[in-house]
Protein backbone atom coordinates (compact mmCIF):
# COMPACT_ATOMS: atom_id res chain seq x y z
CA UNK A 1 0.00 0.00 0.00
CA UNK A 2 0.98 3.91 -0.77
CA UNK A 3 0.55 6.63 1.28
CA UNK A 4 -1.14 9.12 -0.73
CA UNK A 5 1.10 12.39 -0.97
CA UNK A 6 -1.64 14.48 0.36
CA UNK A 7 -3.34 14.37 3.58
CA UNK A 8 -7.33 14.82 4.15
CA UNK A 9 -8.47 17.13 6.52
CA UNK A 10 -10.87 14.52 7.61
CA UNK A 11 -12.04 10.94 7.35
CA UNK A 12 -15.44 9.77 7.85
CA UNK A 13 -16.07 5.91 8.38
CA UNK A 14 -19.48 5.21 8.04
CA UNK A 15 -22.22 6.64 5.42
CA UNK A 16 -25.39 6.72 7.17
CA UNK A 17 -27.36 9.74 8.64
CA UNK A 18 -24.12 10.12 10.95
CA UNK A 19 -21.37 10.06 8.54
CA UNK A 20 -23.29 11.97 5.52
CA UNK A 21 -24.33 14.47 7.65
CA UNK A 22 -20.70 14.91 8.83
CA UNK A 23 -19.67 14.54 5.78
CA UNK A 24 -22.06 17.71 4.04
CA UNK A 25 -20.46 19.78 7.27
CA UNK A 26 -17.53 19.33 6.82
CA UNK A 27 -17.26 19.89 2.97
CA UNK A 28 -19.56 22.92 3.32
CA UNK A 29 -16.47 24.47 5.46
CA UNK A 30 -14.38 23.72 2.46
CA UNK A 31 -12.57 20.45 4.38
CA UNK A 32 -11.10 18.15 2.40
CA UNK A 33 -13.18 15.10 3.16
CA UNK A 34 -13.40 11.57 2.37
CA UNK A 35 -16.43 8.85 3.22
CA UNK A 36 -15.07 4.81 3.48
CA UNK A 37 -18.01 2.55 3.77
CA UNK A 38 -18.87 -0.65 2.53
CA UNK A 39 -22.40 0.60 1.58
CA UNK A 40 -24.28 3.99 1.98
CA UNK A 41 -27.13 4.43 4.25
CA UNK A 42 -26.44 1.43 6.59
CA UNK A 43 -29.59 0.02 8.89
CA UNK A 44 -31.75 3.09 7.33
CA UNK A 45 -31.95 0.85 4.24
CA UNK A 46 -33.68 -1.78 5.96
CA UNK A 47 -36.84 0.31 6.69
CA UNK A 48 -39.52 0.84 4.29
CA UNK A 49 -40.99 3.77 5.39
CA UNK A 50 -39.43 6.87 7.75
CA UNK A 51 -42.15 8.73 9.21
CA UNK A 52 -40.42 10.52 12.15
CA UNK A 53 -37.97 12.34 10.07
CA UNK A 54 -38.34 16.38 9.84
CA UNK A 55 -39.54 17.26 6.62
CA UNK A 56 -40.89 14.27 5.40
CA UNK A 57 -44.37 12.61 5.92
CA UNK A 58 -43.06 9.52 4.62
CA UNK A 59 -39.92 8.52 2.90
CA UNK A 60 -38.04 5.33 2.74
CA UNK A 61 -34.68 5.09 3.92
CA UNK A 62 -32.98 4.17 0.58
CA UNK A 63 -34.14 7.65 -0.88
CA UNK A 64 -33.27 9.66 2.74
CA UNK A 65 -29.90 8.35 2.39
CA UNK A 66 -29.73 8.91 -1.22
CA UNK A 67 -30.55 12.41 -0.41
CA UNK A 68 -28.05 12.85 2.01
CA UNK A 69 -25.26 11.23 -0.05
CA UNK A 70 -26.12 13.54 -3.11
CA UNK A 71 -25.94 16.46 -0.81
CA UNK A 72 -22.42 15.54 0.44
CA UNK A 73 -21.30 15.04 -2.53
CA UNK A 74 -22.60 17.98 -4.14
CA UNK A 75 -20.38 20.17 -1.60
CA UNK A 76 -17.29 18.22 -2.76
CA UNK A 77 -17.24 15.06 -0.75
CA UNK A 78 -15.34 12.29 -1.64
CA UNK A 79 -16.22 8.52 -1.46
CA UNK A 80 -15.04 5.02 -1.10
CA UNK A 81 -16.57 2.10 -0.91
CA UNK A 82 -14.20 -0.46 1.03
CA UNK A 83 -13.96 -1.89 4.42
CA UNK A 84 -11.56 -0.50 6.80
CA UNK A 85 -9.34 -3.30 8.38
CA UNK A 86 -7.38 -0.90 11.15
CA UNK A 87 -6.63 2.39 12.15
CA UNK A 88 -4.01 4.42 14.16
CA UNK A 89 -2.49 7.44 15.42
CA UNK A 90 0.47 8.02 13.44
CA UNK A 91 3.38 9.60 14.98
CA UNK A 92 2.85 13.43 13.67
CA UNK A 93 -0.08 13.02 15.20
CA UNK A 94 -2.17 12.61 11.96
CA UNK A 95 -4.37 9.18 11.53
CA UNK A 96 -3.94 6.50 8.88
CA UNK A 97 -6.69 4.50 7.63
CA UNK A 98 -6.25 1.30 6.10
CA UNK A 99 -8.55 -0.48 4.24
CA UNK A 100 -9.08 -3.85 2.03
CA UNK A 101 -7.40 -2.04 -1.12
CA UNK A 102 -5.53 1.32 0.34
CA UNK A 103 -4.34 3.32 2.91
CA UNK A 104 -5.13 7.38 3.80
CA UNK A 105 -4.21 9.49 5.86
CA UNK A 106 -6.22 12.35 7.53
CA UNK A 107 -5.85 15.20 10.04
CA UNK A 108 -9.04 14.32 11.62
CA UNK A 109 -10.92 11.09 12.16
CA UNK A 110 -14.82 10.64 12.44
CA UNK A 111 -15.86 7.20 13.65
CA UNK A 112 -19.89 7.19 12.27
CA UNK A 113 -19.71 3.78 11.01
CA UNK A 114 -22.57 2.40 13.34
CA UNK A 115 -23.33 -1.15 12.38
CA UNK A 116 -21.88 -2.25 9.27
CA UNK A 117 -22.91 -5.24 6.61
CA UNK A 118 -22.60 -8.69 7.51
CA UNK A 119 -20.54 -11.60 5.94
CA UNK A 120 -21.80 -14.79 4.08
CA UNK A 121 -18.76 -16.00 5.77
CA UNK A 122 -18.53 -18.63 2.57
CA UNK A 123 -15.20 -19.43 0.77
CA UNK A 124 -14.43 -17.10 -1.95
CA UNK A 125 -15.85 -13.99 -0.56
CA UNK A 126 -12.85 -12.08 0.99
CA UNK A 127 -10.69 -12.86 -2.07
CA UNK A 128 -13.67 -11.28 -4.13
CA UNK A 129 -14.77 -8.23 -1.70
CA UNK A 130 -14.83 -5.42 -4.22
CA UNK A 131 -14.13 -7.71 -7.10
CA UNK A 132 -17.66 -9.08 -7.83
CA UNK A 133 -18.96 -9.10 -3.70
CA UNK A 134 -20.72 -6.38 -3.26
CA UNK A 135 -22.68 -5.03 0.11
CA UNK A 136 -24.36 -2.16 -1.32
CA UNK A 137 -26.69 -2.22 -4.24
CA UNK A 138 -26.83 1.69 -4.42
CA UNK A 139 -23.10 2.37 -4.97
CA UNK A 140 -21.97 -0.79 -6.95
CA UNK A 141 -25.83 -1.58 -9.13
CA UNK A 142 -24.84 0.63 -11.82
CA UNK A 143 -21.17 -1.11 -12.35
CA UNK A 144 -23.39 -4.48 -13.48
CA UNK A 145 -25.86 -2.74 -15.94
CA UNK A 146 -27.65 -5.45 -18.68
CA UNK A 147 -25.62 -8.35 -16.75
CA UNK A 148 -26.39 -11.34 -14.75
CA UNK A 149 -25.88 -10.71 -10.88
CA UNK A 150 -27.26 -12.25 -7.61
CA UNK A 151 -28.61 -11.33 -4.46
CA UNK A 152 -28.33 -12.98 -1.60
CA UNK A 153 -30.13 -12.23 2.00
CA UNK A 154 -33.48 -12.56 4.11
CA UNK A 155 -35.98 -10.36 5.32
CA UNK A 156 -37.39 -6.99 3.57
CA UNK A 157 -33.89 -5.02 2.77
CA UNK A 158 -32.94 -8.05 0.20
CA UNK A 159 -36.32 -7.36 -1.47
CA UNK A 160 -35.82 -3.76 -1.49
CA UNK A 161 -32.24 -3.90 -3.06
CA UNK A 162 -33.55 -6.49 -5.63
CA UNK A 163 -36.54 -3.93 -6.71
CA UNK A 164 -33.51 -2.05 -7.33
CA UNK A 165 -31.13 -4.42 -9.28
CA UNK A 166 -33.97 -5.51 -11.25
CA UNK A 167 -34.04 -2.64 -13.08
CA UNK A 168 -29.99 -2.91 -14.16
CA UNK A 169 -29.62 -6.54 -14.52
CA UNK A 170 -29.88 -8.20 -17.21
CA UNK A 171 -30.80 -11.56 -15.04
CA UNK A 172 -31.47 -11.19 -11.05
CA UNK A 173 -31.66 -14.07 -9.04
CA UNK A 174 -32.64 -13.56 -5.59
CA UNK A 175 -31.03 -15.99 -3.04
CA UNK A 176 -33.43 -15.98 -0.36
CA UNK A 177 -32.47 -17.48 2.70
CA UNK A 178 -35.76 -17.98 4.49
CA UNK A 179 -37.85 -20.41 3.65
CA UNK A 180 -40.89 -18.47 2.62
CA UNK A 181 -41.96 -14.96 1.34
CA UNK A 182 -45.53 -13.64 2.22
CA UNK A 183 -47.35 -13.14 -1.15
CA UNK A 184 -48.69 -10.14 0.51
CA UNK A 185 -45.34 -8.50 0.57
CA UNK A 186 -45.49 -5.75 -1.54
CA UNK A 187 -41.99 -5.36 -2.72
CA UNK A 188 -42.39 -9.19 -3.24
CA UNK A 189 -45.36 -8.29 -5.86
CA UNK A 190 -43.13 -5.79 -7.92
CA UNK A 191 -40.58 -8.52 -8.51
CA UNK A 192 -42.76 -11.73 -8.88
CA UNK A 193 -43.63 -11.09 -12.43
CA UNK A 194 -40.84 -9.50 -13.87
CA UNK A 195 -38.72 -11.61 -16.61
CA UNK A 196 -35.54 -10.99 -15.37
CA UNK A 197 -35.95 -12.22 -11.61
CA UNK A 198 -35.69 -15.41 -10.87
CA UNK A 199 -36.42 -16.28 -7.13
CA UNK A 200 -34.25 -19.45 -5.50
CA UNK A 201 -36.32 -19.50 -1.87
CA UNK A 202 -34.54 -21.35 0.75
CA UNK A 203 -31.37 -21.60 -0.70
CA UNK A 204 -28.03 -20.46 1.14
CA UNK A 205 -24.92 -19.47 -1.12
CA UNK A 206 -22.11 -22.18 -0.67
CA UNK A 207 -19.03 -20.96 -2.57
CA UNK A 208 -17.83 -18.03 -4.46
CA UNK A 209 -15.82 -18.35 -7.53
CA UNK A 210 -14.02 -16.69 -10.61
CA UNK A 211 -10.80 -16.05 -11.87
CA UNK A 212 -10.18 -11.83 -11.75
CA UNK A 213 -13.89 -11.04 -10.69
CA UNK A 214 -16.80 -12.97 -9.62
CA UNK A 215 -18.06 -15.81 -12.47
CA UNK A 216 -20.33 -18.41 -10.11
CA UNK A 217 -21.58 -18.30 -7.15
CA UNK A 218 -22.73 -22.19 -6.01
CA UNK A 219 -25.90 -22.23 -4.17
CA UNK A 220 -27.33 -25.43 -2.62
CA UNK A 221 -31.07 -25.59 -0.89
CA UNK A 222 -31.45 -25.68 2.73
CA UNK A 223 -34.58 -27.80 2.91
CA UNK A 224 -33.72 -31.25 3.54
CA UNK A 225 -36.34 -33.34 0.92
CA UNK A 226 -34.86 -30.99 -1.38
CA UNK A 227 -30.89 -31.45 -1.72
CA UNK A 228 -30.65 -29.71 -4.85
CA UNK A 229 -27.89 -27.72 -5.63
CA UNK A 230 -26.60 -24.92 -8.33
CA UNK A 231 -24.22 -22.65 -9.92
CA UNK A 232 -25.55 -19.89 -11.22
CA UNK A 233 -22.98 -18.14 -13.74
CA UNK A 234 -23.23 -14.37 -12.68
CA UNK A 235 -20.53 -10.97 -12.71
CA UNK A 236 -21.52 -9.93 -9.61
CA UNK A 237 -23.15 -10.78 -5.43
CA UNK A 238 -25.16 -8.50 -3.72
CA UNK A 239 -25.01 -9.51 -0.04
CA UNK A 240 -27.62 -8.50 2.38
CA UNK A 241 -27.51 -10.19 5.30
CA UNK A 242 -27.96 -7.16 7.89
CA UNK A 243 -26.11 -5.36 9.96
CA UNK A 244 -23.60 -6.22 12.84
CA UNK A 245 -21.33 -3.86 15.65
CA UNK A 246 -17.96 -4.12 14.58
CA UNK A 247 -15.34 -1.96 16.58
CA UNK A 248 -12.76 -4.13 17.24
CA UNK A 249 -10.80 -2.12 15.16
CA UNK A 250 -10.83 0.97 16.67
CA UNK A 251 -10.20 -0.65 20.49
CA UNK A 252 -6.47 0.73 21.70
CA UNK A 253 -7.63 4.06 19.99
CA UNK A 254 -10.97 5.48 21.59
CA UNK A 255 -12.12 4.02 24.77
CA UNK A 256 -15.08 2.06 24.55
CA UNK A 257 -18.35 0.99 27.00
CA UNK A 258 -18.74 -2.94 27.93
CA UNK A 259 -21.12 -2.95 24.78
CA UNK A 260 -18.04 -1.79 22.92
CA UNK A 261 -19.88 1.26 21.58
CA UNK A 262 -17.10 4.64 21.76
CA UNK A 263 -17.75 6.75 24.05
CA UNK A 264 -18.49 10.48 23.60
CA UNK A 265 -19.32 13.49 25.29
CA UNK A 266 -21.89 15.94 24.00
CA UNK A 267 -19.43 17.53 21.12
CA UNK A 268 -18.61 13.89 19.68
CA UNK A 269 -14.66 14.07 21.00
CA UNK A 270 -13.80 10.32 22.14
CA UNK A 271 -10.84 9.86 24.60
CA UNK A 272 -8.36 9.67 21.83
CA UNK A 273 -7.40 13.72 20.41
CA UNK A 274 -8.15 14.56 16.91
CA UNK A 275 -10.88 11.13 16.90
CA UNK A 276 -13.71 11.97 16.80
CA UNK A 277 -17.69 9.99 16.52
CA UNK A 278 -21.54 9.98 15.99
CA UNK A 279 -24.52 8.15 15.55
CA UNK A 280 -25.26 4.31 16.54
CA UNK A 281 -21.73 3.46 17.15
CA UNK A 282 -21.51 5.96 20.22
CA UNK A 283 -22.48 5.47 23.74
CA UNK A 284 -25.60 7.68 23.12
CA UNK A 285 -29.07 5.59 24.70
CA UNK A 286 -31.01 6.94 21.50
CA UNK A 287 -31.05 5.13 18.45
CA UNK A 288 -32.55 7.15 15.07
CA UNK A 289 -32.30 8.67 12.44
CA UNK A 290 -31.87 12.06 13.28
CA UNK A 291 -30.46 11.99 16.77
CA UNK A 292 -27.40 9.98 14.54
CA UNK A 293 -27.56 13.04 12.05
CA UNK A 294 -27.54 15.86 14.94
CA UNK A 295 -24.59 13.82 16.47
CA UNK A 296 -22.75 14.27 12.98
CA UNK A 297 -22.92 17.79 12.37
CA UNK A 298 -21.80 18.29 15.93
CA UNK A 299 -18.91 15.86 15.25
CA UNK A 300 -17.94 17.60 12.07
CA UNK A 301 -17.81 20.78 13.70
CA UNK A 302 -15.40 20.13 16.61
CA UNK A 303 -12.99 17.89 14.03
CA UNK A 304 -13.23 21.32 11.86
CA UNK A 305 -12.26 23.30 14.91
CA UNK A 306 -9.86 21.06 16.02
CA UNK A 307 -7.86 21.52 12.24
CA UNK A 308 -8.62 24.79 12.13
CA UNK A 309 -6.97 25.09 15.92
CA UNK A 310 -3.91 22.95 14.49
CA UNK A 311 -3.48 25.76 11.69
CA UNK A 312 -3.28 28.11 14.21
CA UNK A 313 -6.50 29.61 12.24
CA UNK A 314 -10.18 30.91 13.86
CA UNK A 315 -12.54 28.29 15.58
CA UNK A 316 -16.54 28.41 14.40
CA UNK A 317 -19.19 27.90 16.49
CA UNK A 318 -22.41 27.05 13.43
CA UNK A 319 -23.16 26.51 9.97
CA UNK A 320 -25.15 29.48 8.95
CA UNK A 321 -23.45 30.69 6.01
CA UNK A 322 -24.73 30.61 2.35
CA UNK A 323 -22.43 27.96 0.22
CA UNK A 324 -22.98 28.53 -3.57
CA UNK A 325 -22.34 24.60 -5.44
CA UNK A 326 -23.52 23.24 -8.20
CA UNK A 327 -25.40 20.18 -7.62
CA UNK A 328 -24.41 16.80 -9.18
CA UNK A 329 -24.67 13.01 -8.53
CA UNK A 330 -21.57 11.68 -7.18
CA UNK A 331 -19.25 10.23 -9.08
Amino acid sequence: MELPQDNYDCIVIGAASAGLTAALYLARQAASTLVISKDIGGQALLTDDIENYPGFAQISGFELMNKFQQQAAAYGAEFVYDEVTEVSKLQNGNFSVKTRNQEYVSTALILAFGKTPRNLDVPGEEAFKGRGVSYCAVCDGPLYKKQPIAVVGIGEHVLQAAVYLSGIASKLYVVYKGSRISQDDELYQQLRDKENVEFLINYSVEKIEGEMTVNTVSIKSNAKENPDSRELKVEGLFVEMGYVARTDFVKGLVELTKNNEIITDKLGLTSQEGVFAAGDVTDIPFKQAVISAGQGSSAALSAYNYIQKKLGKTAVRSDWKSVKVEAKPPQ
